[in-house]
């Protein structure tokens, strides 16, 4: 039988395109290697969101390469790697499998207990420091039936908490009915079954008052949480950065959420370093962050992307970036720390995913981290109750 052997970088969206890839190798009669080196056919699935990413994938390069880094940089993989053959996400099912597509369709996800759908692709709003749309500048949007047809699978399968994903999830179209976001959402409300709903990362001047009405009208179905991309708390440096809202607006939108979701939990990306941010930007993002009591940060140490407008400007230096990076790690440690605290004497929906040492470890549904006692046989979705919090963690009993 051939053999094919899968390494992904980067993001959720890759990782649910590196899914979809296996399945159907594994439905063409090809059999998983355990590593590269006994593998027929390596594909790798690239990143080129940060310079690391990159590095990362130069020390693999064999073979078939799709992703990002492979739409972003073909000319110098070319040079430099001539023998390898990149393909891009929406070319692989005729190349691989003499197909017209790979169908990004999933039925599990493996390694984990959770599922990830991917139900958009690209993005066209270019920030400055962003490479990702000259890998991903066409935006697609998967069809609503089938949506509701995966996760209805998924479910049957055994997933209880099924996260949505994309590039861009906010821009989500359905291509043959027009819906938007919001109402997909409403048929994903009216799917029989016990699981729940989670958006990843979602862009700011995309979250509809449509989405925030069904995440309010069917708690038990979507997560109270959100993750918001902020990347800086300072107008001149979202000015800067091509960012399409202002932290006022910003502000503006975390507080309908609070009002309308109770107990949600925001997360934020945020970058530290951009090339025009000054003391004075930095604190002022730095302050504006701690104003809104966010419930925790992605913290990214800008590195510039070769092509992007914000690459050509004068650079900090890595000792600058990384001495305000690491003042930000220490903000998300003091809010995560706030976050777990505020929740102590609450009751929430536990998905028990796996155990850490002597307890059971399970995720709410605003995403805090909770420990349940080691004699706990539960699983799945529970509910149990908070009782105390310690540095960045909760521990709960089952009720």
């Amino acid at each position: 039988m051939n053999t094919f052997f899968i390494k992904t970088f980067g993001c959720r969206v890759n990782q649910v395109e590196s899914q979809a890839i296996l399945e159907q190798f594994k439905r063409a009669g090809f059999v998983p290697a355990t590593d590269f080196e006994h593998a027929d056919i390596c594909v790798l699935n690239t990143c080129t969101v940060t310079h690391q990413a990159d590095k990362d994938v130069e020390k693999l390069i064999r073979l078939i390469l799709t992703g990002c880094y492979a739409a972003a940089h073909s000319a110098h993989i070319r040079e430099v790697f001539p023998s390898a053959q990149i393909v891009g996400k929406y070319e692989l099912g005729r190349v691989l499998f003499n197909e017209e597509d790979i169908c990004w369709t999933v039925s599990g996800h493996e390694g984990h207990s959770r599922a990830f759908i991917k139900i958009q692709d690209g993005c066209d709003n270019f920030c400055s420091y962003c490479i990702v749309p000259y890998a991903r500048n066409v935006k697609r949007s998967k069809p609503m039936a089938d949506v509701l047809d995966e996760i209805k699978q998924l479910v049957q399968n055994g997933f209880l908490e099924v996260v949505l994903t994309g590039i861009n999830i906010g821009n989500y179209v359905c291509p043959q009915t027009g819906v938007d976001l919001a109402a997909l959402c409403e048929q994903i409300a009216a799917l029989d079954g016990n699981f729940r709903i989670r958006f990843s990362s979602i862009e700011l001047p995309t979250v509809s008052d449509g989405i925030i009405h069904q995440m309010h009208k069917h708690p038990a179905r979507f997560c109270n949480y959100f993750h918001l991309p902020l990347q800086a708390g300072c107008d001149k440096i979202l000015r800067d950065m091509n960012r399409h809202y202002s932290t006022q607006e910003y502000a503006r939108r975390v507080a309908d959420l609070r009002a309308h979701i109770p107990q949600i939990g925001i997360f934020a990306d945020v970058i530290a370093g951009y090339p025009t941010e000054t003391e004075q930007d930095f604190q002022a993002t730095y302050q504006f962050i701690k104003s809104q009591r966010l419930a925790g940060l992605h913290v990214f140490s800008y590195s510039p992307r070769p092509g992007t407008p914000a690459a050509k400007l004068p650079q900090l230096t890595h000792v600058e970036i990384k001495r305000r990076a690491d003042k930000l790690r220490e903000l998300d440690k003091e809010l995560r720390a706030a976050f777990a605290a505020c929740l102590v004497g609450t009751e929430q929906v536990v998905f028990v995913e796996e155990k850490k040492g002597s307890a059971l470890h399970g995720i709410t549904s605003n995403f805090q981290t909770v420990l349940l006692p080691q004699n706990c046989r539960a699983r799945g979705l529970v509910r149990v109750k908070i009782v105390r919090a310690q540095n960045q963690l909760c521990y709960g009993e089952i009720l």
